[in-house]
């Protein structure tokens, strides 16, 4: 199974683009799924985060949550749904993905696009486990952004693997293969995640470009 990693990251946050550049250069290996999801609690310095939602925020809240974290912060790194890293740390990032390839998927998840554009997820259980949530992301390979306000005005940043849109698509009890089809209105990357609930770990994943 891909390593998944979720960066909570801000434009307006100045710490962030060494962990923004970092997952980029994660996002382009096959074994490992980047996703970056952008969090509006930094709007206020002065720049409003285009990409960012309220969703992310409330996701890594959630995770601080299930974790016992205490704080959110950015550029904040969680690997698999269970283990966090300061993102503008790699070598403690590649030292977390290396530890989380080695773990034994509990789930295989095929994904096709029918000819009326819909996605067909087919998931099975590996063993025994479950309840079991799917999610949908879809997400948008890269933009440039050029910042005029707050902590990194003047700069001008390539931001890839940006989260646009995140749905629960099913709970699934993982007793027998899960089967659905999932309509999608455009041929936009899509990752499916099959995850504890309540921000536990994700057991499973895949993507389609």
């Amino acid at each position: 199974m891909p390593v998944v990693v979720e960066l909570f990251t801000s434009q307006g946050c100045s710490s962030c683009p060494p962990a923004d550049a970092l997952l980029k250069e994660l996002g382009a290996r096959d074994d490992i799924i980047a996703l970056a999801l952008h969090v509006d609690y930094w709007d206020y310095i002065g720049w409003k985060d285009r990409f960012a939602q309220p969703e992310f925020t409330q996701r890594q809240r959630g995770y601080a949550r299930a974790g016992g974290w205490g704080v959110i912060y950015t550029p904040q790194i969680v690997v698999n749904g269970s283990e966090d890293v300061v993102g503008s740390r790699p070598e403690r990032v590649r030292d977390l993905l290396t530890h989380h390839a080695k773990r034994d998927a509990q789930v295989t998840i095929a994904l096709t696009r029918g000819t009326d554009g819909a996605l067909r997820i087919e998931a099975r259980p590996l063993g025994d486990g479950g309840p079991w949530d799917i999610h949908i992301v879809r997400y948008t390979p890269g933009k440039t952004v050029k910042i005029t306000k707050g902590e990194n005005r003047g700069r001008t940043f390539d931001y890839g693997f940006i989260a646009t849109d995140w749905d629960m698509a099913a709970r699934w009890s993982g007793k027998a293969p899960f089967i659905g089809d999932v309509p999608m209105v455009y041929d936009q990357p899509v990752v499916v995640l099959v995850q504890e609930p309540d921000y536990g770990e994700i057991v499973g994943a895949a993507r389609l470009r």
